[in-house]
């Protein structure tokens, strides 16, 4: 434990970061992408060839994955009370030759490809030592003190005409994240390659054999991708996922075994991302309480400082890495820049 604890907690988490980039980081293991791990990933462009890993922001499509999540809603912004999609500027700018759109959109920001903040999976854990759990996130940030949101549902969902932001979740909101370039070494972990896609739940001896396998290169600060094709099959799905295929289609790491947190603990990774839904299985097996839902959210998230990204369209890059013989690329994955949201769409690029 630090020599100085944070004034926001007394006790950490066992195995956690917390405190050790600082009693009021909220950063977490994106403090590893230095210049020196952004430099070891430009050594690994070799060719100059470019991958988007963003799916349309518009698939799953629907909402029979995450009753929670629903689909853009895209509408032209209205220009002196006219429709603003293909508005003739003449009549509002005599003399003018411009043909003018403008749109606006509201988004589920964990709908598509995401990164998750640190506010989105918190934990109930004594952070003062006092015997009695609080509601805290990474680095013992406090719901209600740092991490702000309403209680009245009225305050939630879409918003109404005349509301407006109704919640900042802070130092661990995404904002933080995005002011940090994140860019540096990845490598892939290819589970569809080595496993199918039969659905199964893999723990730390199924990594491993992957990394054997394919001589994967794991070094402290590197972002882990994992392919599984999920967002393969989301996308020849065209936006109208089968619900029924999806739960049951590719693999999902074990959140409960506890050898693969230990390594991604050891390892010194700076995020993960994978093609799926969760990254794990969830909801993870029963366990006795308090347990968490989503241990390896809570493990990366709430302890270690982890990001976790979701739907990642990886088929693509993961066949010409395996075509040229190689597991590692330069990762640049920026989230938006929106202060205190719980996390991001992003269009994340990978060069070979």
């Amino acid at each position: 434990m630090p020599e100085t604890p944070s004034p926001r907690w007394r006790q950490r988490p066992e195995s956690s970061t917390w405190g050790d980039f600082g009693p009021d980081d909220a950063l977490g293991r994106i403090n590893l992408l230095t210049p020196a791990k952004v430099a070891e990933g430009l050594a690994e462009v070799l060719q100059g060839r470019a991958f988007a890993l963003g799916l349309p922001l518009d698939l799953p499509g629907g909402s029979s994955l995450n009753a929670n999540r629903l689909p853009p809603v895209q509408r032209p912004t209205l220009r002196q009370g006219h429709a603003g999609a293909n508005v003739t500027m003449e009549p509002l700018s005599p003399g003018s030759s411009d043909v003018l759109s403008d749109d606006l959109v509201v988004l589920h920001n964990q709908y598509s490809t995401q990164w998750d903040a640190f506010a989105h999976v918190g934990s109930m854990f004594d952070a003062d030592g006092d015997g009695v759990p609080e509601p805290v996130y990474y680095n013992g940030f406090r719901a209600g003190t740092e991490v702000l949101g309403p209680t009245d549902p009225a305050d939630c969902g879409i918003p109404g005409p005349e509301q407006g932001t109704t919640s900042d979740l802070g130092p661990v909101g995404i904002g933080t994240m995005a002011a940090h370039p994140i860019q540096g070494r990845a490598v892939m972990i290819d589970l569809a390659h080595h496993l199918g896609t039969q659905h199964r739940v893999v723990g730390f001896e199924e990594i491993r054999t992957v990394l054997e396998a394919d001589r994967v290169e794991v070094r402290p600060g590197d972002i882990v991708t994992l392919h599984t094709g999920f967002a393969e099959k989301v996308r020849q799905m065209a936006g109208d996922p089968d619900a029924a295929v999806l739960h049951h289609y590719g693999a999902v790491l074990d959140g409960r075994d506890q050898a693969l947190l230990d390594w991604i603990t050891e390892s010194g990774i700076a995020a993960i991302a994978a093609d799926n839904y969760a990254v794990e299985f969830y909801p993870a097996t029963p366990a006795p309480g308090p347990a968490s839902i989503l241990p390896l959210h809570e493990h990366c998230l709430f302890k270690l400082g982890v990001p976790l990204g979701e739907l990642w369209y990886l088929s693509e890059l993961a066949a010409a890495l395996r075509a040229a013989g190689r597991t590692a690329f330069l990762l640049t994955a920026p989230p938006l820049n929106l202060p205190g949201a719980s996390g991001s769409p992003l269009n994340p690029i990978a060069t070979l």
